[in-house]
């Protein structure tokens, strides 16, 4: 950031302020980041039961907004500049300083990012997919000065400015956009979609259906709600151990931290034409065909047909 602040100091170009707006968004996230990161970390608590996880969220709120004002700022004060000229100088020095600037922040970011993958942090994940795209924003930086330091042409200062600070705002606005669906408990459709095929994979035939499913992902913690029909007949032993068997199978291919709310739901008679269960001495219809499992089926409130 001190280099960056420094760089626009000697050189009085827009495009080098809009890269040292964007790092003084990455000082202030960061440091909300790693608080959040610090309390996302504590275990549930009698008021916390999911857990402190989505706090994550509030973090990523906030550094999108910062982002989306920074943006603003860079297209207000390049719009600006077109109409009230300034020079620009020492741009040789302006694109040494930027290499080396944007070089950093891309090497921090693809840790930060990877260090988040293996976490499951989305706090990491997005601070280190903003450095990230910090660094390639550099290079294109780095680009647009040479064309003006080549041409002499200043008003391309101005745009490269004003289409930086473009892609600043849309990068804002998907951190902004993810956060809320967070805060909102939006589902997880990707999450979802493996999930399902995971179970796919594994059904056993005593599983007849799974419906109702809901699954949120606060953090590392992955909090899965479903109903699981099984056979009516079945004891509450057995169904326990059917349940414990669903379970496994999730745990064993996602997070190791998933917390299931599974509810057993006994087959009706409709059912009997979907239930793959052989020589069962309680069905009321021949078997006909065992429906494939996917999103709209398994996240419908009600027992397959």
């Amino acid at each position: 950031m001190a280099i960056k602040g420094y760089t626009f100091f000697v050189t009085s170009s827009n495009a080098v302020l809009s890269d040292a707006l964007e790092s003084i968004v990455n000082i202030a996230s960061g440091a909300f980041a790693l608080v959040s990161l610090n309390i996302a970390s504590r275990p549930s608590d009698k008021n916390h039961p999911y857990g402190h996880g989505k706090v994550e969220f509030i973090a990523g709120f906030v550094e999108g907004t910062l982002i989306i004002a920074a943006g603003s700022f860079m297209v207000g004060k390049a719009t600006y500049n077109i109409i009230v000229p300034n020079e620009v100088q020492q741009l040789a020095l302006g694109i040494i300083l930027t290499s080396i600037t944007g070089l950093v922040n891309f090497l921090m970011g693809y840790r930060l990012k990877r260090q988040g993958e293996a976490k499951g942090s989305m706090i990491l994940i997005s601070e280190g997919s903003h450095l990230m795209s910090d660094g390639y924003t550099s290079l294109a930086l780095i680009i647009g000065i040479s064309v003006v330091w080549i041409s002499g042409i200043v008003l391309l200062d101005n745009i490269i400015s004003i289409l930086f600070g473009l892609y600043v705002l849309y990068m804002g606005y998907k951190i902004f956009r993810k956060s809320i669906a967070g805060i909102m408990d939006e589902m997880d459709m990707t999450l979802a979609d493996d999930f399902i095929e995971e179970l796919n994979k594994n059904r056993k035939p005593e599983w007849i259906d799974v419906h109702n499913l809901r699954i949120i992902k606060f953090g590392r913690d992955v909090h899965v709600d479903c109903h699981l029909t099984l056979p009516w007949y079945y004891s509450l032993e057995e169904s326990h151990q059917q349940v414990v068997r669903f379970e496994a199978i999730i745990k064993e291919k996602f997070e190791p931290h998933t917390e299931f709310f599974i509810h057993a739901d006994p087959c009706v008679e409709s059912s009997c034409s979907l239930c793959a269960i052989e020589n069962c001495s309680h069905r009321k219809h021949r078997f006909k065909e065992q429906i494939t499992w996917d999103v709209e089926n398994v996240l419908a409130n009600s027992k397959h047909q």
